[in-house]
């Protein structure tokens, strides 16, 4: 965990508060100046059994996460954790749709969640990509009551777009043949190439490179010393 504050405070600027967990461990609260934008934790169970390597999750937001929980199989899913009381932070979750990509769910307690979003060093999209798109929408839409836009796409396929109160807030993807299920995170940058340069720089690695001359919504992929892979998107100059 201190080698990825050192990395994303490096890339992003940001700053961390320190905070027990309820095993006896640590976890950190990271911020764009006064504000929270994520979180860097110790390997949840389900990452525990899956290896060494370093991942983001994408944590959705329930009012009542025991009844998320209870109602993903009905939803043509399946509780894979929890739901765990979390001090006084809030209630966690992890559910997956059919196709699979682990989801957390999120009752907020104390911890609200990121306070930034679509800025640069904070959050800005996130899809998953499923072999079971269609699937997948019913059983977010099922869950949460998400409203839905279908994108047609030049191969036959459709992007969906899962909406709250007519805002876009995630996307969900076709996956590439034998590809399997996982949720992919974007960071805004207003500096692509810079960015790119100091996250190889503190030790990252390059999966998909930025354009020459990156434009808004230009992306790069890159992967961190822990092997947490997340693209960064080119955000416009500020007013």
């Amino acid at each position: 965990m201190p080698g990825a504050k050192e990395f994303y405070g490096k890339v992003f600027g940001w700053t961390f508060t320190d905070l027990p967990t309820p095993d006896g461990r640590s976890y950190s609260q990271a911020f764009l100046g006064q504000d929270l934008v994520a979180v860097i934790a110790p390997q949840n169970p389900l990452q525990e059994g899956a290896g060494p390597r370093g991942k983001w999750n994408i944590y959705l937001a329930a009012t009542d996460a025991e009844e998320v929980a209870e109602d993903a199989a009905h939803a043509g899913g399946k509780l894979e954790f929890g739901p765990e009381q979390v001090a006084d932070t809030g209630v966690l979750a992890f559910v997956a749709p059919s196709g699979g990509g682990t989801t957390g769910i999120w009752q907020a307690g104390t911890h609200t969640g990121s306070h930034r979003f679509n800025e640069p060093g904070a959050l800005a999209w996130a899809e998953l990509l499923t072999p079971e798109p269609q699937a997948a929408v019913a059983f977010f839409q099922q869950l949460f009551g998400y409203e839905v836009t279908e994108y047609p796409q030049d191969d036959g396929g459709s992007y969906s777009t899962l909406l709250v109160d007519g805002d876009e807030v995630a996307g969900v993807v076709p996956a590439e043949e034998g590809e399997e299920a996982s949720w992919q995170v974007y960071f805004g940058s207003a500096d692509l190439l810079k960015a790119v340069e100091t996250a190889v720089a503190a030790g990252g690695e390059v999966l998909v490179e930025p354009e020459a001359h990156p434009e808004e919504g230009s992306l790069a992929t890159i992967q961190d010393p822990q092997g947490g892979v997340l693209s960064l998107i080119q955000l416009p100059p500020p007013n």
